[in-house]
């Protein structure tokens, strides 16, 4: 990859400043940051998630480095302007393991100069990546706020289980089971992480009949609350027939990709024209950013969802985040419930110092930027206990 310069000529509040903080974990990462002047002011890291940017971060950023905060947002290992990591479908995977992106988060808060910060933000893959970095370094991740996908604790290693080899050959149905499962209903359908996982997914987003802009605008269209279809519900289990309830953003229909997939819900001239959240010229940062970089270093995090990948996390087995959190998600947001069950375990046994469940109205997936007021007022009074 070519080196690049900081963000210019885009659309970003007074007081933000792009910049590249060099031999992070590989990587040259780009951050785009405010309060950085004087030094001495605690440190609120915030991670993006997919297909976003750290620019998906510029409503929060300056507003919360006014209340007092050094705020820093990067582009993640695959995303935008952070150069270092592999693009190529099969080239170096495993750097995107979950354990790998807390190291680079790691780095990066030491880089900058701090032991501690006062609070890690991840919102959508982001999440995952926050809520590890608070179950491995609580010392230097003093506080989590999870967004949009909750965090139900790492993955269990069965218990007491030596003697009953009858009753373990009876577990429930894995999650290759339950994509075998979607692909069999009558109306065949497909989980968008196993599709994510697939040769042809990169390109079909990239290169999609309707342009990459566009291609965006319905994507980002589809997930949030202007799609008045997203009136999300509680689904009572893992299983291909609860699943199928999603939008086909989430389950979708075996045929197709997710172009076509998001292209059927194109909003209309006047809804565009109508978008306040995210008007055309700032859909352009996204787009010309992706068209640059395509989506496979993003599409290489849903490949690290299983297998090897999710063994090692097992090594943390029981494990549990012991440092305050609080959940915040858009009212409109299938990802509160996508993952059964993942809600009421992080409320109840995967975080030990609850502070609260926020789903804000008029948002769907993308909450801090459709409604950026009510998520500043609410992560300034979680920073402030």
């Amino acid at each position: 990859m070519t080196e690049l310069a900081p963000l210019e000529n885009v659309p970003l509040p007074p007081g933000i400043r792009s910049r590249f903080v060099h031999d992070i974990n590989g990587l040259r990462i780009h951050i785009l940051e405010a309060g950085f002047e004087g030094g001495g002011r605690p440190c609120v890291l915030l991670l993006h998630g997919f297909p976003e940017l750290a620019y998906s971060w510029r409503k929060v950023i300056a507003p919360l480095a006014s209340a007092g905060f050094h705020v820093v947002a990067p582009d993640q290992r695959g995303y935008g302007r952070t150069t270092g990591w592999d693009d190529a479908y099969d080239g170096d995977l495993d750097s995107f393991r979950l354990p790998n992106l807390v190291r680079d988060a790691l780095g990066l808060v030491s880089a900058i100069g701090y032991r501690s910060v006062a609070a890690v933000v991840g919102h959508d893959f982001g999440s995952p990546v926050a809520a590890y970095c608070a179950v491995l370094r609580p010392d230097v991740f003093r506080s989590v706020v999870l967004m949009s996908a909750p965090f139900g604790g790492p993955p269990l290693l069965p218990f007491n289980t030596a003697k009953e080899v009858a009753q373990a050959a009876a577990a429930a149905p894995s999650r290759d089971n339950v994509f075998e499962d979607l692909a069999k209903l009558e109306r065949p359908r497909k989980h968008y992480q196993k599709y994510y996982g697939t040769r042809e997914a990169a390109d079909n987003m990239r290169r999609a009949p309707q342009g990459i802009h566009a291609f965006l605008r319905a994507y980002y269209h589809f997930k949030s609350a202007d799609w008045k279809e997203n009136k999300p519900f509680k689904l009572a289990s893992f299983t291909a027939g609860e699943l199928a309830k999603m939008p086909t953003y989430y389950i979708m229909d075996l045929d197709k990709g997710m172009a076509e997939s998001v292209g059927s819900e194109m909003p209309s001239a006047a809804e565009i024209a109508a978008c306040r959240w995210l008007p055309d010229n700032e859909l352009a940062v996204y787009a010309a950013e992706f068209d640059r970089t395509g989506f496979q270093g993003g599409l290489q995090w849903y490949r690290c969802a299983g297998g090897k990948h999710m063994a090692e996390l097992e090594t943390y087995s029981g494990r549990t985040i012991d440092v305050p959190a609080c959940f915040i998600s858009g009212k409109s947001d299938w990802g509160v419930y996508q993952n059964p069950g993942a809600l009421e375990r992080m409320q109840s046994s995967a975080c030990t110092q609850w502070r609260g469940t926020h789903l804000v109205e008029g948002a769907g997936h993308w909450v801090q930027q459709e409604q950026p007021k009510e998520v500043r007022r609410l992560l300034l009074e979680f920073l402030r206990g």
